[in-house]
């Protein structure tokens, strides 16, 4: 059987769990998950750890967080206006916004607090800073 390597392109099945057990995302109930190797169409440290694996095989590997999402940047907080959103618009904590970029791809930003003036986003992505 032949084993992948940078280049190849490869079908896998995956489930991301935190350090306190919960299932971040997973494939098992879905589609499995193609790509190739080395191209940076996934985190670093998943793309490192099917290098060498044969088909039918399985591993259970442990992904720092600067090899998956990158370290939380605190700098990526951000105080905005409330005026910059629709007067209607409903905000709530925790809740996932979508926020156009122009021509470029939407950027995400999750609501951390909410007052009658300001909203306070974070564009960090969700697990950024957390080992997987």
């Amino acid at each position: 059987m032949a084993e992948a390597n940078f280049g190849n392109t490869v079908k896998v099945h995956y489930a991301v769990k935190l350090d306190d057990g919960t299932v971040f995302d997973s494939t098992f109930d879905l589609e499995s998950l193609t790509f190739t190797v080395g191209l940076g169409q996934v985190i670093p440290g998943f793309d490192q750890a099917v290098i060498g694996m044969s088909p039918g095989t399985s591993r259970t590997i442990r992904v720092s967080s600067d090899e998956a999402y990158g370290l939380y940047n605190k700098e990526l907080v951000s105080e905005v206006d409330r005026k910059e959103f629709p007067a209607d618009f409903k905000f709530e904590v925790g809740q996932h916004l979508q926020i156009p970029q122009g021509f470029e791809q939407p950027m995400l930003a999750t609501v951390l607090n909410v007052s009658e003036a300001r909203i306070t986003l974070d564009i960090n992505h969700p697990l950024a800073g957390k080992d997987l």
